[in-house]
């Protein structure tokens, strides 16, 4: 038998195949041998628009041109190399700061090494992603060499030498052979630098005689440099920290990877995502399985450097330790200010975090604590950091005098927007300058050695309180992906723009397997002002006496084909964002608002979804088809519901909608038989001066039948096309779910409703539970049963988007709509998970082909993770672009409200304002002067103040308040402040 190994004689191109030899246990516990095997190429260019001999080797297109060079052939100089150069990061550099490299003021010619690249996957996708656009960039021509596969660039791993140290070598071998190669290209050939921030490897890279500088010395050589030095961490600061003796270590140790899954492994220690309490900074809860509630975690010292959202593990106390949660609201501004951030001092804990802290520990001891107090914890380790770039400003009784005129560089405090994130400490050269402005910072690091985590600073938004920094700090604060749409992706839209049109003929390929439903009395009813029309609704008698309804919504997916650039943006952004003054679209407008929006008068592409259903709306039959319509009319709300209302309007398009409003009735009906939830939150319209695009006032939303009519076939829609895909695709249909929330969710409310009120709040299914809210009703106050519901939503799990294979069953089941089976279709202009949905309804009934991206269980669970974070994401920046507006309406007025106490604590109490959908919390010291001393029943939720001011503060109690706005100091937002009146 003839050998199948390579030999030199045989194959004269065997020199230039390399190895890599990897070794894995298979399930069966057997040890699998893989080697693959690596062809060094001598034709990969270096893509400098200096080098003919690249030119002529490198790889050329389908019109046989050669695929143009990245790398100018003038680059930019610095003080050092005046002759131009071009940068080499190595991966250490990407990671610590991809802010610098985004840059526009420098930062140009930089050559990605493959190896490079793929560390910084495998370290952080986000950053990794971040790199990739730049790759993308024309502007800042960043090329990626794939050094891995060049015969001169590869290196071989030696023997005991480590994995970082192997890809370090091939870093600092790339950089000398472009070095070299472009000496021969040109006498005056700029030179390749490489930048690090690791020591070791700069060392190696100088005795190599390779160009090679720390991010901060290579920096401080540009023009302007000293405002980008801001932006590089201090790991030279954080090294010497480090070094402290271990009796100045501050907080634990955490715990070692092999010792947290051991403890994981045999149930001790435990799992999850950390979340700080609004009210108080110095606790915190985590949610794991082995426990029916929330565990418990107080102080700075079990806290151990977690952030809100990380992922982290915990170990619980010992019984005996166990506590119940603050009654005391703690800010962090307020105990830690005027802290001085170049002097941490040698204990964890200030004296002022200390006596707040006592002060709680001893109303605590003044009553029983036992039966009350819960599972309590400690942080052990932090599995994935959540750490993002946070919006604040600069804490100003932090600024030392000197820093506030000069400068040298200096330490001062960041408050985060969200309260829920500590004070970062930062060194900046800027302190004069961003005083007073709204800065991007990110994390770096948050050592044993430091009460606070240190970050540097990315960039300024511009100054407080002006509206265009104030919607950035929103966008950036929630993730929203904001920026202008690439060119990339519009040249992915129809060539004719809007003179697009359906095709006249019906020969045309667009009409294929489409049904025309053109001459039905079709109409959409929105909100006023909605250009992104996604639904349209029609209903018509039979002649066997049922009704033929149907929903019609854009075909967003005819436009938005998967896998090009245009579906890879639509499935990153995940969902439009609605603010009070703008829209930030999923999709171009020209698909938004006009092409795809079933726009009145004008044909439209649509997929729709009809039904027959008799007089007690009961479906008789249903079927789905791409289609063709012609809406007569795009109504508002109120439009719809004037005409509806108008006895002498009796022409057939107004009967049409008045039969879709006696349908939904009885599709709303049977839903809420079935167990439905009518749920509640607050909501609000702020009215806009037409001109100055300024609030003017606040109003509270009017609730009409025919937005039940809309939502009604809209649900029935999502519930139709959830079990048709699901039948077509079990593995990977994408589906929408509402988990049942754990019972102890609701011990809290059902215990305040039984105590304040004599209610009982049943919580045994959904079904119980909207029988029990049902009577939850004060018969002296109205808007009792709507609070009820508001705090009931609170007390629910989230509904999320995920893929059919992930999940039995009965865990598809929709809690809310108490719905077997449910998804998002209605809605494809703006919601990513409605275009997935229509393509695999496409390719359920046969329209086209199933497209790999929608049957790819693994693609589909990483999207639906995304749209989850989102959605989410979507919704909490638009609340605070309303509660931002609020704000604003309202200043320089003021206005006396009635509000309705929803929490009490030992030192204040919040109040919700229906009329403004607002609620904030009412202080002890915002009461009178001086603060009045006050006694918290926590059996009967219920404040008692004597002295200065006295009063009796109840749960749900109605109370008279007055709203005026005012600029929280904190935070540096404009909001609400209300001051109590008087109670009811």
């Amino acid at each position: 038998m003839a050998s199948l190994k390579r030999s030199f004689e045989s194959d004269p191109f065997a020199q230039n195949i390399s190895s890599k030899v990897y070794v894995r246990s298979t399930k069966s516990g057997k040890v699998q041998k893989i080697v693959r095997e690596v062809y060094l190429r001598q034709d990969i260019p270096c893509s400098s628009k200096l080098c003919n001999a690249c030119l002529k080797i490198a790889p050329r297109d389908a019109a046989n041109r050669p695929i143009p060079f990245v790398l100018s052939e003038k680059p930019a100089g610095t003080s050092v190399f005046t002759q131009g150069h071009y940068i080499v990061p190595d991966t250490n550099a990407f990671l610590s700061a991809m802010d610098l490299f985004e840059q526009s003021s420098a930062f140009y010619d930089v050559i990605v090494l493959q190896v490079v690249l793929e560390e910084v996957r495998a370290r952080s996708l986000p950053l990794y992603n971040r790199l990739v656009s730049l790759t993308k960039s024309e502007d800042k021509r960043f090329y990626v060499f794939f050094n891995e596969f060049r015969l001169e660039t590869y290196v071989t791993r030696e023997e005991n030498e480590s994995v970082n140290d192997r890809n370090d070598r091939a870093v600092r071998k790339a950089i000398k052979w472009y070095n070299e190669h472009l000496s021969k290209a040109s006498k005056k050939a700029p030179a390749v630098v490489m930048l690090s921030n690791d020591r070791d490897n700069l060392r190696k890279a100088k005795e190599d005689g390779i160009p090679a500088y720390s991010l901060a010395n290579y920096v401080s050589q540009l023009k302007d440099g000293e405002q980008l030095l801001d932006m590089i961490p201090e790991l030279e600061e954080r090294d010497a920290l480090i070094e402290k003796k271990p009796g100045q270590f501050l907080y634990p140790e955490h715990y070692t990877l092999s010792k947290i899954n051991t403890g994981v492994k045999n149930g001790l220690l435990h799992q999850g995502i950390f979340n700080v309490s609004p009210y108080n900074y110095l606790e915190g809860s985590i949610r794991v399985p082995a426990f029916p509630k929330a565990l418990l975690i107080l102080g700075r010292e079990n806290i151990n450097r977690a952030v809100d959202g990380d992922l982290v593990v915990v170990e619980v106390l010992p019984k005996d330790q166990w506590k119940q949660p603050s009654t005391q609201v703690i800010e962090e501004e307020a105990v830690t200010m005027n802290e001085n951030p170049t002097e941490e001092g040698s204990d964890l804990i200030s004296e002022k975090e200390r006596k707040v802290l006592q002060e709680e520990a001893k109303r605590t001891l003044a009553k029983t604590t036992e039966g009350h107090a819960l599972p309590t914890a400690k942080v052990v380790g932090v599995i994935k950091r959540n750490w993002r770039q946070y919006v604040g400003h600069i804490d100003q009784s932090s600024v030392s005098s000197s820093a506030a005129q000069g400068r040298k560089q200096d330490s001062v405090f960041v408050i985060p927007m969200d309260k829920k994130i500590p004070k970062i400490r930062l060194r900046t050269r800027q302190v004069a300058e961003l005083l007073g402005k709204r800065i991007l910072v990110t994390i770096d690091a948050w050592d044993r050695t430091s009460r606070h985590p240190t970050g540097h600073f990315v960039r300024s938004l511009g100054e407080l309180e002006t509206k265009a920094a104030e919607t950035e700090a929103l966008l950036l604060e929630y993730d929203v992906q904001y920026r202008p749409f690439p060119k990339t992706v519009l040249d992915c839209l129809p060539k004719e723009g809007h003179d697009w049109k359906v095709p006249t003929s019906m020969d045309d390929p667009g009409w294929r397997d489409r049904q025309d439903l053109r001459d039905l009395l079709i109409c959409s009813i929105d909100p006023i002002g909605c250009q992104d029309i996604d639904d349209a609704l029609h209903a018509r008698a039979l002649p066997n006496g049922n009704f033929e309804v149907g929903v019609h919504i854009a075909d967003v997916s005819h436009f938005v084909k998967p896998n090009n650039a245009m579906d890879t943006e639509a499935s990153i952004r995940g969902t439009t964002v609605y603010l009070v003054d703008k829209r930030i679209d999923m999709l171009p407008m020209l698909l938004g608002t006009d092409l795809c929006s079933l726009k009145p008068y004008v044909e439209r592409y649509a997929f729709s979804v009809i039904w027959e259903m008799n007089s007690n709306a009961d479906i008789v039959g249903s079927r789905f088809t791409k289609s063709v319509i012609k809406s007569r009319e795009a109504f508002s709300y109120e439009q719809a519901q004037l005409r509806i209302d108008d006895a002498s309007q009796q022409d057939e398009l107004t009967n049409s909608i008045r039969t879709l409003l006696e349908l939904s009735k009885k599709l709303k009906q049977k839903r809420l038989d079935a167990g439905a939830l009518s749920l509640s939150s607050p909501e609000i319209k702020v009215h806009m001066e037409s001109e100055t695009s300024d609030p003017i006032d606040v109003k509270t939303k009017e609730h009409l039948p025919t937005m039940s009519l809309v939502e009604e076939f809209m649900l029935l829609a999502n519930t139709s096309v959830a079990a048709k895909i699901y039948e077509a695709f079990p593995q990977t249909a994408i589906l929408r779910r509402h988990a049942a929330p754990p019972k102890t969710n609701f011990d809290e409310l059902a215990n305040q409703l039984r105590v304040k009120k004599g209610l009982d709040l049943s919580v045994e299914s959904s079904r119980a539970l909207a029988d029990s809210l049902d009577l939850c009703v004060d018969p002296k106050e109205p808007f009792f049963n709507t609070l009820i519901r508001i705090m009931a939503t609170r007390c629910m799990m989230s509904a999320e988007y995920f893929c059919s294979g992930t999940q039995s069953y009965p865990e598809f089941r929709h809690y809310g709509l108490a719905s077997e089976i449910y998804t998002h279709f209605t809605s494809p202009i703006r919601r990513y998970a409605d275009l997935v949905a229509h393509r695999q309804l496409a390719a359920a009934i046969e329209y086209e082909a199933v497209h790999p991206a929608v049957r790819s269980r693994g693609r589909l669970e990483a999207v639906c993770k995304n749209i989850n974070v989102r959605h989410r994401n979507a919704q909490l920046a638009g609340r605070a672009s309303i509660a931002y507006y609020v704000g604003q309406a309202l200043r320089g007025k003021a206005t006396e409200e009635d509000g309705f106490v929803m929490k009490i604590f030992s030192n204040g109490f919040v109040v919700l304002v229906p009329k403004f959908g607002i609620e904030s919390l009412i202080r002890l010291r915002d009461l009178a002067e001086p603060e009045p001393a006050a006694t918290y029943d926590a059996e009967t939720y219920t404040l008692t103040t004597t002295g200065s001011r006295e009063l009796k503060v109840e749960l749900f109690q109605k109370v008279r308040v007055k709203v005026t706005d005012q600029k929280d100091e904190t935070t540096g937002k404009r909001g609400v402040k209300m001051e109590l009146v008087s109670t009811y």
